[in-house]
């Protein structure tokens, strides 16, 4: 265990004499909470705005001030996932599975609630796990090569079998379809596919526009056949008391609490992974190991818990690479890692070796976050699921402005609102011919990290499939890969003869 105790008096002393670094916190928060709520306003954008304002603050303080960012975005994302169906990040993708059904049956205080626990101690656990072993997970991190990299996107891609439904095929061709356009643009070899001479795709499918179009514009057709989210005037009742109750409901599965935060630090950990696949993952094993697998996607807590506290934790496992090996994990921590270079400081073995002080006081200081988040969160998002009380006429006007213009801010032309609408078109003919839209949003996520790591395992190897059997830990995610598309189809059918066989013995 590699622990510096002189270093951890200096971080103490760090935080206790600098007020500075404590009152950027609460703003930082919250301006996480309303940027990760929006769907359409990311938190890396929130992180990018205000990255400006970093410059006149010391160090510690502007990383204070960016995770805050980073936290308070962790959790916004499922206010919007549980109240509107619509992920308000790409992170918070499994958190409308069972949330937004959740909602639906009138129990949104208790979803929020349960989310808000969840992620806390997501979070909570993560920073713990960051402070005792940042030294070991920074050198187990170094293992994972471009064929590792492949393993395990095409790993979380075919998850997509299980979150699918009942239809292992249709779940998996979704995710491949899903695959094949997050390909679309220039390859890493300079290769121009798929771009219809469309300019504006030389970079590729914007992916936020797309997830709001299959996500929001398709859920959005089917609710204007309903006055409101919640249909029973008594349910669409705020209750702060409810909301509390929520975190008795997360507190009563410590199991999947614990399994999601070690999955989502560990996943988190990863460059270019991170929360997107942390908190499918997650959610597929609580759901794989349950007794009722069918009860998710129906309003199942379990659900939500499994999500948050993956999603919520994989964000101590990102600081990993940025304080270890001073590499972003992601669009939020590579915004952190500009603010490194804005003050002359550079991430990495060298950072952890001369300044272990300030990277004990950035972890003790997010581990604080976590109970600033508790109670902030708990009054905010009293307020904010009130959403539930507004007619969906006005509804789907606000959430379609807001989705066209967070789809025009992030692209900067009309891209973003033209894949937008053709995203929405489609994701309408996925709903009703019954194919997996969250699968499909995993597959295009996952394509550019595919392909550009699959031309390196190329240019390593030469070609030569005897490379795999040189690492054994790709080994081991490839024989994990071959599990989820084989053995676990197999299981499924032999489980549906068998009951089929009851079923025609007993009638």
């Amino acid at each position: 265990m590699w622990l510096d105790f002189s270093a951890i008096d200096g971080a103490l002393s760090l935080l206790g004499s600098s007020w500075t670094a404590w009152a950027v916190v609460p703003l930082g928060l919250m301006i996480g909470l309303v940027f990760g709520a929006i769907p359409g306003m990311q938190t890396s954008m929130a992180m990018a705005i205000f990255l400006p304002a970093t410059l006149y603050m010391d160090f510690l303080s502007a990383m204070l001030f960016l995770t805050s960012i980073f936290t308070g975005g962790g959790f916004g994302g499922g206010i919007s996932s549980i109240l509107l169906g619509i992920p308000g990040t790409s992170t918070a993708v499994a958190t409308t599975f069972d949330g937004w059904p959740m909602t639906q049956k009138g129990q949104h205080n208790e979803a929020l609630g349960a989310a808000l626990f969840s992620s806390c101690a997501g979070m909570l656990f993560s920073y713990i796990l960051l402070f005792l072993t940042i030294g070991f997970l920074a050198s187990f991190v170094l293992n994972f090569g471009p064929l590792e990299m492949l393993m395990v996107a095409l790993w979380g891609v075919t998850l997509i079998g299980i979150l699918g439904g009942a239809s292992f095929s249709k779940g998996l061709l979704a995710g491949l379809f899903g695959l094949l356009l997050g390909t679309i643009g220039t390859s890493p070899i300079g290769i121009t596919r798929g771009t219809m001479g469309i300019p504006d795709l030389l970079d590729g499918i914007p992916v936020v526009p797309a997830m709001l179009g299959l996500f929001a514009v398709s859920e959005l057709i089917g609710l204007t056949q309903r006055d409101y989210i919640v249909g029973a005037e008594g349910a669409r009742k705020l209750s702060f008391r409810r909301i509390i109750a929520g975190f008795g409901m997360a507190m009563r599965y410590p199991v999947i609490l614990l399994q999601g935060s070690v999955m989502g630090a560990l996943i988190g950990a990863i460059p270019g992974v991170g929360s997107s696949v942390s908190n499918l993952a997650s959610y597929a094993e609580a759901r794989r190991r349950d007794e009722n697998p069918g009860s998710f996607g129906q309003g199942n807590p379990k659900g939500v818990v499994a999500a948050e506290s993956a999603n919520s934790s994989s964000e101590g496992g990102s600081m990993v690479t940025l304080l270890a090996l001073g590499l972003p994990g992601g669009g939020g921590t590579a915004v952190m890692l500009a603010a490194f270079a804005a003050h002359n400081i550079t991430g990495g073995p060298k950072f952890i070796r001369d300044q272990t002080d300030i990277v004990y006081a950035i972890i003790l200081g997010n581990l604080a976050q976590a109970f600033f988040l508790m109670f902030l969160g708990l009054f905010t998002i009293h307020f904010i699921s009130a959403l539930v009380k507004v007619p969906i006429r006005y509804l789907t006007a606000a959430v379609l402005v807001m989705s066209v213009t967070g789809a025009y801010a992030l692209t900067g032309s009309m891209l973003g609102p033209y894949v937008l609408v053709a995203f929405g078109a489609l994701g309408w003919i996925m709903r009703r011919f019954d194919y997996s839209i969250p699968a499909m949003v995993v597959g295009l996520l996952m394509g550019s990290l595919c392909d550009t790591n699959l031309v390196y395992v190329y240019q390593i190897s030469g070609g030569d499939w005897h490379y795999l059997f040189e690492r054994p830990l790709a080994l081991a995610l490839a024989v994990l890969l071959l599990i989820c598309v084989a053995v676990v189809p197999a299981l499924r059918w032999l489980k549906e003869t068998r009951r089929q066989a009851g079923a025609s013995n007993a009638g």
